[in-house]
């Protein structure tokens, strides 16, 4: 009996590196506080980007946050469904720096476990 072509499916270190790996730096995220007011800062690897999203002004994590850009950055640049989720699900009370850390702590445990995956 012919086997059947299975679905090429990444094993989790793959994955985990994949996700984990930079992009070219016009496909990077670039920070905004508004429209076409650049901060100067671009992250181009998930790891940059928690780096970078501790020190830009906190009027651009709000105004990213706003307009869902992180997650769709994650989502169709990065790959990662999950960690675009999990931000989906912030509950943003109003204070920029509640949303900075609240977002953060999600992205660095998400680091976690696609390090773990990638040994």
């Amino acid at each position: 009996m012919p086997r059947k072509n299975l679905p090429n499916k990444q094993v989790p270190a793959k994955l985990g590196a994949k996700l984990l790996s930079s992009v070219p730096f016009e496909s990077g995220f670039h920070f905004f506080t508004a429209f076409g007011n650049f901060t100067g800062m671009t992250a181009i690897s998930l790891v940059e980007f928690t780096a970078k999203l501790q020190i830009v002004p906190a009027e651009s994590v709000q105004f990213h946050f706003e307009h869902k850009d992180f997650q769709k950055w994650i989502k169709g640049t990065i790959e990662d469904q999950k960690l675009a989720e999990r931000i989906n699900e912030i509950v943003h009370d109003g204070s920029s720096e509640k949303l900075r850390k609240d977002m953060l702590e999600i992205a660095q445990k998400r680091i976690t476990e696609l390090r773990r995956l990638s040994q």
